[in-house]
């Protein structure tokens, strides 16, 4: 049975592949394609002018674009660069514009900038130059101008113009490590506090605090201050509008205040309104980055009045020694043990004395009015001296007297109308200050004395 059917199905598969070859022979040979043969189409040629554009504008467009290319270029001042070698990384090669920088009364205020300044620059390929912009700045890192130099023709023309710039307010705190300047100079956010509002800082508070001798680790500040930006880059620091600091566990504050309607003040009050410019500064000798690495190991006097009625400051040779307060030279020369030695005049009967210089300052003389804080000259070791220090009193009538009892308040206090508009804005810095130390603080508070 199985050989049966095995061999039906067998017939059946052979019939069928029978039958599918002779379909496929049956078409390849008798049945007619569905399409004419492309071979077999008449053919017909078409011929059309087509009118080619003049490419030559283009062409000479494009040359004269590439012999015009510039390239601008944008650097910072380095330390150690001269004009030769800023030029130089500015893709500037030429000596004509170089000697136009170095000659012109304009020009060459492009060699006074300051190490980090951007300059900008633009030249052809070959070099030349086409503009050049800087922002310059002046000694006290306050700008007065902007300078561009262009190329017009064959020749240069120099601008200055006033620079164009943003104010913003910044608020900063620190605590003190080591040194106010170790303070100042880091942090965790990488922000660095302008030299410029360390000094101001020092001078706010230096009728309350000897920034030489009476710092302490622990000791912390918070202060608000302007800048001033131009395109995105920091130019300078400005004022400080308010500031406040905590030295061995009390709290001095301050705030600038100049009433927008009159103009009137200018000045550092306490936060209730009194103005706290004092007649005299507690320390003469001015505190600087050498004299901070100093002060933090020894308090040089450790607030005592001496015996020879006198206070001792030590401090380098060379350190810028400040008059206490406003008055008038009475003496400045040479005076037995006392070496160079310096006394200045005040009102009330008030008067100080400074020996032991090394020198005097520039104009320092009999009859010279002098400002708190003028330089009036430098410490040294002439005289009696075993080493460099400032012998400093404070007299009354000629005699000595401790200057840390004196009260001698030295600008007037505001009017009613003032007041009022004071503290709407010394409120806003108090809540500054409140943003700065988000979990409070402990300690006396009290005005910058």
């Amino acid at each position: 049975m199985y050989s049966l059917i095995a061999s039906t199905r067998k017939a059946r598969i052979v019939s069928a592949s029978a039958l599918f070859l002779t379909v496929c022979a049956f078409g390849a040979a008798g049945v007619a394609p569905l399409a004419p043969d492309a071979a077999d189409l008449p053919v017909k040629s078409v011929q059309e002018a087509v009118a080619m554009p003049d490419l030559s504008p283009q062409i000479t467009a494009l040359e004269q674009q590439s012999s015009n290319e510039h390239f601008v270029h944008e650097e910072r001042i380095r330390a150690g660069d001269t004009l030769a070698t800023l030029l130089t990384r500015l893709g500037v090669e030429d000596d004509a514009a170089e000697n136009f920088i170095k000659k012109d009364k304009v020009a060459k205020g492009v060699m006074q900038l300051k190490t980090g300044k951007r300059v900008q620059a633009q030249t052809d390929d070959e070099g030349n130059l086409q503009w050049l912009r800087a922002v310059v700045v002046d000694g006290k890192d306050i700008p007065v101008k902007n300078i561009k130099i262009t190329r017009k023709d064959d020749r240069f023309i120099a601008e200055e113009e006033p620079a164009k710039l943003e104010r913003r307010v910044e608020m900063h705190a620190r605590t003190i490590t080591s040194t106010l300047f170790a303070a100042t100079d880091s942090n965790e956010d990488g922000t660095k506090l302008p030299d410029t509002i360390v000094k101001q800082i020092v001078e706010m508070f230096s009728t309350s605090i000897d920034f030489r001798g009476d710092l302490k680790r622990g000791d912390h500040f918070n202060v608000v201050y302007e800048t001033f930006w131009q395109d995105g880059e920091f130019v300078r620091a400005g004022r400080i509008l308010a500031g406040e600091f905590t030295n061995r566990g009390t709290t001095y504050q301050s705030v600038w205040f100049e009433d927008p309607q009159t103009h009137q003040g200018g000045g550092y009050y306490s936060f209730d309104g009194k103005a706290l410019k004092k007649a005299f500064l507690k320390s003469p000798v001015e505190f600087t980055r050498i004299s901070s690495g100093f002060s933090m190991r020894v308090h040089p006097v450790s607030g005592e009045w001496k015996a020879h009625k006198g206070i001792d400051f030590p401090a380098p040779t060379g350190t810028p020694i400040r008059a206490s307060g406003d008055g008038v030279v009475d003496f400045a020369g040479t005076q037995n043990g006392y070496g160079n030695f310096v006394t200045i005049k005040h009102w009330n009967n008030y008067s100080t004395a400074y020996a032991h210089m090394s020198r005097f300052a520039p104009g320092i003389k009999k009859g010279s009015k002098v400002s708190q804080g003028d330089v009036i000259g430098y410490v040294g070791t002439t005289g009696w001296s075993t080493g460099a220090h400032l012998h400093y009193e404070f007299r009354v009538g000629g005699e000595a007297k401790d200057p840390s009892k004196m009260n001698v308040t030295a600008q007037a206090p505001l009017t009613a109308a003032e007041l009022a508009r004071f503290k709407v804005y010394a409120s806003d810095m108090s809540h500054r200050f409140a943003l700065l130390q988000p979990g409070g603080s402990t300690g006396t508070r009290v005005a910058a004395k």
